[in-house]
């Protein structure tokens, strides 16, 4: 049987998942790819750390040249993470004639346009399942199994430590410095955790799902998004009263204007799939115009789901498939007509506000004036008692949810809203996805 060779650029927790599939399942992997996968080298930064992993007959080396360099090796899997060395690596390995696995979702986000240049004129497959979902096969999904599709909209979970720390402030009640925490001692979130919880992670691997879904080259800079490190415990609250659960949601819309896509937290009603999900899982909910609604659910990252991403790209490669697909996709070409996006403050959505205001007669109506001269119309509110507090300088919360507004006049209004002397603290605002 004909052999293919493998240089793995990173051993840690993926590269080490990775490299015990392919070297405890070699057979499973042959058979599936219909020819020898022989992982040849592994990239380290120190040869001597012990590791969990067997890497008999694998040379272990510090120095990447001598995998992009050595004429045997057909396949370069980077798992190194980080944008720059990975870049160059990359960059390198196509131009020196291999196939390049990747999971890295930033190198993607930032640089896809580069990369895939590269590889169309080496003419070789980058192959890039982990970077997205980890064990979910969203990328051969959108790109092979939904083919016949135009896909209308997208609305997904992409980022489980967003999703273990909304699942905790829901369901246990935590505050988020205390979900967080909880998250960081499961190994679900890094020690400095800015990337996840502010929303870049999402919004990396939105733009990715853009340009397969939509065939839409965007920045991650034009991708408006807003994390989960300021949400507060009363809003998850309130929005289970409403029968909503809070969801850190990508979210990608086709319409007769232009593109919508952002990265926010918002109110995802109680028993549909997606506010179902929990704890670190990730989940994509994808509706075509032939298929309909279509929904992905797994583990979104960790060894063993992202290490399976990264073989079955392998596998994809060695068999002679993934080059055609790429042939045939042509991923972030210069060729492609620009998807105009639609503006931010012109995306329409249903809106979840909070407000803290004083308690008298007259207030409802203070507001309901200003969010109806803006058009926006109120669906529901509830005001809970202020309870026996009796100064001059007591608050209550106040909840609307409204009907269908554009963001622009709800901004608007909001902004309005804050500066009158009844309104004791800024106002909270959410979208609400049906």
């Amino acid at each position: 049987m004909e052999q293919v060779s493998v240089g793995l650029v990173g051993l840690g927790t993926v590269g080490a998942g990775a490299a015990r599939i392919l070297t405890e399942h070699a057979d499973r992997v042959a058979r599936r790819a219909g020819r020898k996968v022989r992982l040849k080298w592994a990239v380290v930064r120190d040869p001597r750390k012990s590791r969990d992993v067997a890497l008999d007959g694998v040379r272990v080396t510090t120095d990447v040249d001598q995998v992009i360099n050595d004429p045997e090796v057909d396949i370069v899997v980077e798992v190194i993470g980080g944008v720059d060395s990975a870049r160059r690596i990359v960059l390198a390995s196509l131009a020196a004639g291999k196939h390049v696995v990747t999971a890295n979702k930033a190198l993607l986000a930032e640089h896809g346009p580069e990369i895939f240049a590269q590889a169309r004129a080496s003419d070789r497959a980058v192959a890039f399942e982990a970077s997205v979902g980890g064990g979910i096969p969203i990328v051969n999904a959108l790109g092979v199994g939904l083919a016949a599709n135009q896909v209308q909209n997208l609305s997904a979970i992409l980022n489980g430590t967003c999703n273990y720390i909304l699942t905790q402030m829901t369901l246990e009640g935590l505050p988020y410095a205390d979900a967080l925490a909880a998250a960081q001692a499961l190994g679900y979130a890094e020690a400095d955790p800015t990337l996840d919880v502010d929303g870049t992670d999402t919004a990396h691997k939105l733009a990715i799902l853009a340009q397969l879904a939509f065939k839409a080259g965007v920045p991650t800079a034009a991708i408006p998004r807003q994390g989960i490190d300021r949400l507060q415990l009363a809003d998850l609250k309130y929005a289970g009263e409403l029968g909503y659960a809070v969801k850190l949601l990508a979210l990608a819309k086709l319409t007769g204007s232009g593109l919508e896509l952002r990265v926010a937290p918002v109110l995802v009603k109680r028993g549909t799939p997606l506010a179902e999900v929990r704890g670190p899982y990730n989940a994509i909910r994808v509706v075509g115009d032939a298929v309909g609604d279509t929904f992905f659910y797994g583990r979104g990252a960790g060894a063993d789901p992202t290490a399976s991403a990264v073989v079955g790209d392998v596998i994809d490669v060695a068999a002679g498939r993934a080059l055609l697909t790429s042939r045939v996709l042509d991923l972030w070409s210069a060729d492609q007509a620009p998807t105009p996006l639609l503006p931010s403050n012109q995306i329409k959505s249903r809106y979840y506000l909070r407000f803290s205001i004083a308690d008298r007669p007259g207030v409802i109506a203070a507001l309901a004036h200003i969010l109806g001269e803006k058009g926006i119309s109120i669906a529901s509110v509830i005001q809970h008692d202020s309870g026996d507090d009796d100064s001059d300088r007591k608050t209550v919360p106040l909840v609307i949810m409204t009907h269908m507004a554009i963001e622009e006049n709800l901004r608007s209004a909001l902004r309005e809203i804050d500066r009158l002397d009844i309104v004791r603290a800024p106002s909270v605002c959410l979208g609400v996805e049906e």
